[in-house]
């Protein structure tokens, strides 16, 4: 029998032996990996890295005095071709309401003690409610960490295989109709025959981590510095109406965000909190599907930073007063070159009054459009008035989040010529929402490009 033994525990050593040797030889060969290629993210354009004179090189008409020139550099990263739309941010909305309505319906089925076997509002039940179709890890994890929180349903996941119902006739059961009826404005506060959906119910909640704060604290736990969000997402459509006094903007109030006319315009009336929120979904929302897939995760979405901004305003052109380049805002056929105010009272001078598609106008040398005009953005950069004094010339940006002062650049179509400069800096305080503020998302490269012609180059 011992002999029996070692022969098998020889056999064992031998095997896994000439396996490890077969593999390596003894060499240090690093773990092996998937091959990766950089994905370009649809509708977003490679802004290769390259070094910039960031701040107003041209006579500063207005004398505010708060951007010296400076030689910078930023790293490559990938900018959305447009502002973000009124029908790719509805698309987050729907699917805030979506995943809220369908947390309802399971919560109530939950209470009810009802599962898809009972048909109704039970086709909507928490997918755990049949334990024999879970793996052994997700009943691990059910066991363990669900209903860890706040609502005690944390951690249970949502049945998205069956449709949600939104025609009243077609309701499949009282419960249904239940919940349906508490995601609507009360019956008296509707008008002209119709309940709306109450959008102050509409909240994202996400967290994310200070990785900033976390490595410059010199002590701290890791669950110090994770921050946990909860906000609401609607864009506020009454911008058009507050921001403009003794003017008559109703049907912009009206129809400007839902209104199938107006989805290829830029989303306006959200907040810097509410784009950050949007670059969280954002991400989450691509790395879902990639994780379907067995693909790699991609990085976060988020909001360009400052330098960032002007970088990819410019174009790649030295010195140029507007991301066209010129120092003048009307081409050589006399026809202007962005959406803004021309003229004294005279908002349509260059055929719009207000925004227009945000693919309008002749994009710039790194198929960007409207870097000038038609809506400022947000940036993910703090304002300070000397900043530029201070910042790193590697990636520079300030994120103080202390300072409640967020940078705004491009001009928007209410602005003057001065307000289109790339080099001109503005704020805005980041809880305010405006009828000419939207914004646009970024992504961090990775790998190899080329510099000068922004192509990636095989790995």
């Amino acid at each position: 029998m011992k002999k029996l033994i070692f022969s098998s525990l020889a056999l064992v050593f031998l095997l896994s032996s000439c396996g490890s040797k077969s593999r390596s030889k003894g060499e240090l060969v690093g773990v092996k990996g998937k091959k990766w290629y950089p994905e370009k993210p649809y509708g977003m354009e490679l802004i290769p890295r390259g070094s910039f004179v960031m701040g107003k090189a041209e006579e500063d008409q207005a004398k505010v005095l708060n951007a010296p020139t400076r030689t910078v550099t930023v790293r490559s990263f990938y900018m959305d071709d447009t502002e973000i739309t009124n029908s790719e941010y509805r698309q987050f909305v729907e699917w805030v309401k979506d995943s809220i309505t369908r947390t309802k319906l399971a919560i109530l089925a939950d209470e009810l003690g009802i599962g898809p076997e009972d048909e109704g509002i039970g086709e909507y039940a928490f997918q755990d409610a049949d334990t024999t179709k879970m793996s052994v890890y997700d009943r691990y994890m059910l066991d363990n960490y669900a209903g860890l929180g706040e609502t005690g349903y944390e951690g249970r996941a949502l049945n998205k295989d069956v449709d949600l119902v939104w025609d009243t006739s077609e309701y499949p059961d009282e419960y249904y109709a239940e919940v349906m009826d508490s995601l609507y404005v009360p019956e008296e506060e509707s008008y002209n025959g119709q309940r709306t959906v109450n959008v102050t119910k509409l909240k994202y909640k996400y967290t994310w981590m200070d990785i900033e704060a976390a490595a410059r604290a010199k002590k701290g736990r890791r669950k110090d510095f994770i921050k946990q969000e909860q906000l609401e997402i609607y864009p506020d459509t009454t911008v058009w109406i507050r921001d403009f006094e003794y003017s008559y903007n109703e049907p912009m109030h009206n129809d400007y965000f839902w209104h199938d006319a107006y989805s290829e315009y830029p989303v306006v009336g959200v907040n810097w909190m509410q784009a950050k929120a949007f670059c969280n979904w954002r991400t989450k929302f691509k790395n879902d599907d990639q994780k379907s897939r067995g693909r790699q995760f991609v990085n976060q979405f988020r909001l360009p930073t400052e330098a960032e901004w002007e970088y990819a305003a410019r174009g790649g052109i030295e010195g140029g007063t507007y991301p066209w380049g010129g120092p003048y805002v009307i081409s050589d056929t006399g026809c202007f070159m962005a959406n803004f105010k021309p003229q004294r009272g005279d908002y349509a001078a260059d055929a719009a009054l207000y925004t227009v598609e945000a693919k309008s106008y002749e994009p710039n040398d790194y198929n960007l459009y409207n870097m000038a005009g038609n809506v400022s953005e947000w940036t993910s950069s703090s304002f300070d008035q000397g900043a530029y004094e201070y910042l790193s010339t590697m990636n520079p940006n300030i994120g103080s989040g202390k300072n409640q002062r967020k940078v705004i650049r491009g001009g928007s179509w209410k602005d003057v010529a001065y307000f289109l400069q790339v080099s001109t800096r503005d704020y805005e305080y980041r809880d305010s929402a405006r009828s000419y503020i939207g914004f646009r998302t970024v992504q961090d490269y990775m790998g190899e490009e080329d510099s000068e012609r922004g192509n990636t180059l095989p790995n």
